[in-house]
């Protein structure tokens, strides 16, 4: 048995910093930063029934199917026990669609169905009536009709083969709305827009913006996320046409230096805004390998005393590698960061360790998140 330890030996040193340059701003669209509080999206979830599988459906195992089935047969005047019920053509399923902001009834939706039994395969299977409904209960539409699978899955006894994922399908425009909730604009007498990322001087920059479009202070930023438009002071003969205005609107914008680490899988992304203190790196290896051989230990021969056992041997070998070193002036870069971890043969996993240790000594200028 062989157990392999690894540790990383990190030293920070960290010099005397001045002011590093302003990040370069970027202008956008107010559109493309914001939303407008109240039109989003809302989640829509429900459980039916899908038919006409070719023997790929729900074993008998799975009792909440043959149960739905006996309900619905039930409905249509049907009185047929659930325990009796022996097909292998019909699969449990949870439906599920997104129901857009000013969505009005007749309006059609996409929706995804997903096996919540044992079934092999949807394909070719048919979605019975669903009621799909939303996190407060009501039901808000309707779906029905056809499934289409990406993949599929043949044979068995050892001997099968399957493609893409065949328990999940999708209806397109399967779904109606049947329930209108759409937001009366006209009757609003403030709209406030919401920004994606949370910053104060970006909110008081669009608050300036909209105000010198209009000539009037139509906005006002309550917080670091919520301006407040006020479209009566605009004097705008229609809500919508005032909204697509404001929304076409540039602003100049300093995106927050950010560095992103996904420690699971090593992947690091960082901002061409970030910046560096002056600082200097030494980074080294220790590999500690500890060897286990087992032996076995026998009485000698014809001797009636003593028992044959295993005796572990253990062998342990460090191995310390020389320390390496990177060396950044005040205010370095992305690219000059990355071309020096390059130079010593720095792994992801290493950068890793690297950034966290620089962002502890005070000298990595960015926000660092780690997922």
């Amino acid at each position: 048995m062989r157990r392999f330890i690894f540790a990383s030996l990190l030293f920070v040193a960290l010099f005397a910093s001045a002011e590093t340059p302003a990040p370069i701003a970027q202008q956008v669209r107010i559109r493309d930063i914001t939303t407008v509080e109240g039109v989003r999206d809302n989640a829509l979830i429900g459980y039916g029934l899908v038919v006409g599988l070719n023997g790929t459906g729900d074993r008998r195992q799975t009792i909440f199917t043959t149960q739905t089935l006996a309900n619905i047969l039930q409905r249509m005047g049907l009185q047929v026990p659930a325990a009796s019920v022996r097909v292998n053509n019909i699969a449990g399923v949870f439906v599920t669609a997104t129901l857009p902001p000013f969505a009005r009834p007749g309006t059609r939706l996409d929706v995804t169905v997903s096996s919540v039994g044992d079934a092999k395969s949807l394909d070719g299977g048919l979605l019975l009536l669903t009621p799909l409904r939303a996190a407060d209960g009501q039901v808000y539409a309707a779906a029905q009709g056809p499934l289409t699978v990406g993949g599929y899955s043949a044979g068995g006894a050892g001997n099968s083969r399957q493609v893409n994922h065949p328990t999940v399908g999708r209806v397109p425009e399967g779904a109606t709305v049947e329930r209108d909730t759409s937001i009366q604009l006209q009757s609003l007498d403030k709209i406030s827009l919401l920004l994606r990322d949370s910053d104060f001087s970006t909110a008081a920059t669009i608050a300036a913006v909209i105000n010198q479009a209009f000539a009037k202070p139509v906005a006002s930023a309550i917080d670091s996320r919520r301006i407040e438009l006020t479209p009566r002071l605009a004097a705008a003969d229609s809500i919508p046409a005032f909204l697509a205005k404001v929304q076409e609107l540039s602003v100049s914008v300093h995106p927050a230096a950010r560095v992103v680490v996904n420690e699971r899988t090593g992947t690091i992304v960082m901002g061409k805004d970030v910046r560096l203190s002056a600082v200097s790196i030494l980074h080294g290896n220790l590999s500690i390998e500890v060897s286990t051989e087992f032996k076995v230990s026998q009485p000698q021969p014809m001797s009636r005393t003593g028992d044959t056992v295993v005796v572990p041997q253990q062998t342990v070998r460090a191995q310390d590698s020389p320390v390496r070193r990177v060396e950044l002036s005040e205010g370095a870069t992305v690219e000059q960061l990355v071309s020096g971890l390059q130079s010593i043969g720095a792994t992801a996993r290493d950068v890793v360790s690297i950034l966290q240790a620089l962002k502890a000594a005070g000298a990595l200028q960015a926000e660092l998140e780690v997922l």
